[in-house]
């Protein structure tokens, strides 16, 4: 895929320029092998998130706290891609995948 031209600034703006493209290439690769496909300003809004994501495991920074029953009607699919992302960032808490899911579950139903 190729990338909008504002998801391709914000990596080419980001602290780890590397890094980032390196998780959302592979985000992006896991939507597409469950036939997920975002529009143009939903892979802009997810480079986003995921650029801060990298930032905060590199910085060691904790988001606030996420109660996961609020995300109860988020599917086992997206709930599972995003564990897949944040394992693979590494160290990020938990409560960053509830959040993360929820832009799998939107592009769903595109």
């Amino acid at each position: 895929m190729i990338l909008p031209i504002d998801a391709q600034m914000i990596i080419d703006e980001s602290e780890d320029r590397e890094r980032t493209a390196e998780v959302v290439a592979h985000t992006l690769a896991l939507m597409s092998v469950q036939a997920i496909v975002p529009t143009e300003i939903q892979v802009v809004v997810l480079t986003n998130h995921l650029n801060e994501m990298v930032k905060r495991a590199r910085l060691s920074e904790k988001m606030m706290t996420i109660d996961p029953s609020m995300f109860s009607d988020v599917s086992s699919e997206s709930l599972a891609l995003a564990t897949e992302v944040v394992q693979m960032i590494g160290n990020l808490p938990e409560d960053e995948l509830y959040l993360l899911s929820i832009h799998f579950e939107t592009a769903k139903y595109n």
